[in-house]
């Protein structure tokens, strides 16, 4: 299986799991305000969304710009939403992604970003999703420290519990 499918897939599967741990608890917990890197897991969920989105429209060639332009319309969008309905986000995005890496002929193949602030990227597709799907990764390990802060466990999203269960 080419390796960047197998990251989509990992990406898709640990924030699946986090979704359905979250639906466990009480509903009030992903609005709780909490001391940490965010104030809310809700604030952690739409800043990985925006960056899942934002990073979408970059490897498919979209003016960043265009993307920084409707960002604050979007954030309060989704910080209105209920956990179910970022969820739903969540899989039209992946979806999204899906579409195009199986579309993708060469994920090794170049590509260039240019960004207002971080100035022009020459990157590949693998690279970028490989930044994705760790970021993703960074971020469900700030919500797990944040349920613990709150009495809770957090789910078991890494890697290999992934490659545990896909090869079961």
């Amino acid at each position: 299986m080419n390796p960047t499918i197998k990251l989509y897939l990992y990406h898709q599967w640990a924030n699946q799991k986090f979704f359905e741990h979250l639906k466990e608890l009480p509903e009030e917990l992903i609005d709780k305000k909490v001391e940490s890197v965010f104030s809310s897991i809700k604030h952690v969920l739409v800043h990985m969304l925006m960056v899942d989105y934002g990073w979408l429209f970059a490897i498919k060639g979209i003016d960043v710009e265009s993307i920084i332009e409707s960002r604050e319309e979007r954030i309060e969008k989704l910080n209105k939403m209920s956990l179910e309905e970022l969820e739903t986000e969540y899989d039209e995005v992946m979806e999204d992604y899906k579409q195009f890496l199986e579309q993708l002929d060469d994920p090794h193949a170049k590509h260039t970003v240019h960004h207002r602030h971080f100035g022009t990227l020459e990157t590949t597709y693998a690279e970028l999703y490989s930044h994705i799907v760790n970021h993703g990764t960074y971020h469900r390990g700030n919500m797990t420290a944040m349920l613990r802060q709150m009495g809770h466990p957090g789910p078991s999203t890494d890697y290999v519990f992934y490659l545990y269960e896909v090869n079961k």
